[in-house]
């Protein structure tokens, strides 16, 4: 374990979070984005404290939450590796200045945070990216734990106000939960930063040929299920209807392979329905669902789909946390429900 390592710039609030945010609107969709973020990110530095040894004043994550209004309940840790991979936490009943309109704040938003490429964690997050891509991400303990922890307080808060926030494999973690609970009839907003998006079509890099893969595909499917008597429209009852109406909030960055497949995933949809092909595309849907032992994980039915258009220099600054709470985020939002 590091000790005694200076932080970088990049885990100090003050410098680089958004501080930006002296009063915070709980109505305004661009301060919810970035303390989403920046509770996610709380949960990264949390982690590195950990790995740091940094404890009490030397501490660098409680700015990540303190500064809107929360209090941390507890960390969650992995059971492999003892690395803290998510946090729960508790918005202070309090209204001031800096909190307008704070009745329409989180009562509890649990966080998860993403890979982080230290010798500590690296070995475990890299082997629970794998199990993304394969669509095992359920089988891990991580996601039980993730589980265990929205039932409690889904169990302590009723129908109170509950946020989930990820990046990542923490996105992934968040959108995995995030369905499950909706199948159990409970409703939680989602905040998915750089939710990867496993499919194999995406290495295609011709775009028309991409477009022409995805149509066959949707078609193939929508026969297979006309050919085994499957429901042709979602029955009352079917989790798929609970499903339809959740609506989590996905940021992806078109310069980030790893989430960038979502643009054309819902522009697909859309496409379908400009050529009268929406029946098709939704039985095709319908279909990939009702398989559920194969069910990828980034199949999502409705989304409010916002786009980065700032330009990224590279990689990490395409897929990183930080560009979620910049001043001068540059994006474009839609919402893709199916219908």
């Amino acid at each position: 374990m590091e000790e005694n390592k200076p932080a970088s710039e990049r885990q100090v609030f003050c410098l680089s979070g958004p501080s930006h945010l002296t009063a915070v609107d709980w109505n305004n969709f661009n301060h919810r984005r970035s303390i989403a973020a920046s509770l996610v990110q709380g949960v990264y530095i949390l982690e590195r404290d950990r790995q740091q040894n940094r404890r009490d004043d030397r501490a660098h994550a409680p700015p990540w939450w303190d500064s809107f209004g929360f209090r941390l309940i507890g960390p969650l840790v992995d059971d492999v590796d003892s690395s803290i991979f998510g946090a729960i936490y508790e918005f202070k009943s309090f209204t001031s200045e800096f909190n307008r309109s704070a009745q329409n704040a989180p009562d509890y938003v649990i966080a998860f945070r993403g890979t982080i490429n230290k010798s500590d964690t690296m070995s475990r997050d890299l082997k629970l990216d794998i199990r993304c891509v394969r669509n095992r991400l359920h089988e891990s303990s991580r996601f039980q734990l993730a589980m265990q922890a929205v039932r409690s307080i889904i169990d302590v808060a009723g129908t109170k106000s509950i946020w989930l926030a990820g990046h990542s494999l923490g996105s992934a973690i968040s959108l995995l939960v995030g369905k499950n609970v909706t199948k159990m009839g409970y409703s939680v907003e989602a905040y998915l930063f750089n939710p990867p998006f496993s499919a194999s079509i995406e290495i295609i890099k011709d775009g028309k040929l991409k477009d022409g893969v995805r149509i066959t595909t949707s078609i193939v499917k929508a026969g297979l299920a006309a050919a085994k008597g499957r429901h042709w429209s979602p029955q009352p009852g079917d989790t798929f209807m609970s499903l339809s109406k959740w609506v989590p909030y996905l940021f992806v960055n078109p310069a980030d392979p790893i989430c960038s497949g979502y643009i054309g995933y819902f522009e697909h949809r859309k496409k379908m329905e400009e050529l009268r092909a929406g029946k098709i595309e939704r039985i095709a849907t319908l279909n990939s669902l009702l398989k559920s032992n194969s069910e990828p994980l980034h199949l999502l039915l409705s989304a409010n789909l916002t786009i980065n258009l700032s330009k990224s220099p590279d990689f990490k600054r395409a897929h990183g946390i930080h560009q979620w709470w910049d001043p001068n985020f540059d994006g474009q939002s839609e919402l893709h429900e199916y219908m």
